[in-house]
């Protein structure tokens, strides 16, 4: 790469990852279709994009650890749910035929928008739920085919896990953005990544500018997400969404 295109790919990593570490998720909506822009095949992108993504979860892991808002049972349960689904979706994404799994996702992730704009309390107060019994199977159930979006989707994943952890869970926001960002970002993330590494190709020579760019994005992106708190993060995730939502529909 030239030095230039160096500097556009952390531009880009850079602003993806740091919405994503604010409203939790949608690094895809930027850092993907960059990838693709400046040369590299679908398949080597998202390969390439799913490695880099687990960064943006180390760099948020790093400010989020210091406010410790995370529960170690309720943790395991993201992980134990989610980590089968993830490695079944990357298994299958290079598979499955694009344009119409793009559209359906398109529309399903701009109603997330929308869901949540309509309801305004939404994330708002910490209320947890649904953490025992049929509650909680029903959740994991849940976590799982999250994760399976997770492993096969290259934008927005990480929002279905965060509105799913406040619709289902009962989570404010800032709190799902700490799980989805600290476990999504780096275990979920990496599983994905592992499984599209061994069956697809990674572009490691690009990889150092955007662990640069997932990494100071990922920080400082949840940095503004702890100092500002729940209305702001809501307004990222609703913002984030519904453009995201946009772009798979229009293609």
């Amino acid at each position: 790469m030239s030095v230039a295109d160096q500097f556009i790919l952390f531009l880009a990593s850079f602003a993806a990852n740091w919405f994503s570490a604010l409203s939790g998720g949608g690094a895809g909506l930027i850092q993907f279709p960059m990838l693709i822009f400046l040369g590299l095949p679908f398949g080597i992108a998202l390969a390439t994009h799913k490695v880099a993504t687990v960064f943006l979860g180390f760099g948020a892991a790093l400010r989020h650890w210091r406010e410790s808002h995370l529960e170690r049972r309720f943790s395991l349960a993201i992980v134990g749910a989610g980590v089968p689904g993830v490695a079944l979706g990357a298994s299958v994404i290079l598979y499955v035929p694009e344009r119409p799994a793009i559209l359906a996702l398109g529309l399903l992730t701009l109603g997330l928008g929308l869901y949540s704009m309509f309801k305004p309390r939404l994330g708002m107060d910490y209320a947890p739920r649904n953490r025992a019994g049929s509650g909680l199977a029903v959740g994991l159930a849940g976590l799982f085919v999250v994760g399976f979006l997770n492993g096969s989707i290259t934008s927005g994943s990480g929002l279905f896990l965060t509105l799913w952890l406040v619709r289902h869970f009962g989570l404010d926001y800032k709190r799902a953005v700490a799980y989805t960002m600290v476990l999504g970002g780096v275990l979920w993330n990496a599983t994905g990544a592992a499984v599209l590494g061994v069956l697809g190709n990674v572009q490691w020579s690009w990889m150092p500018v955007l662990l640069v760019g997932a990494l100071l994005g990922g920080y400082l992106g949840s940095h503004v997400a702890i100092v500002k708190g729940n209305l702001w993060v809501k307004r990222a995730f609703e913002v984030t969404t519904i453009l995201i939502g946009l772009k798979l529909i229009a293609g």
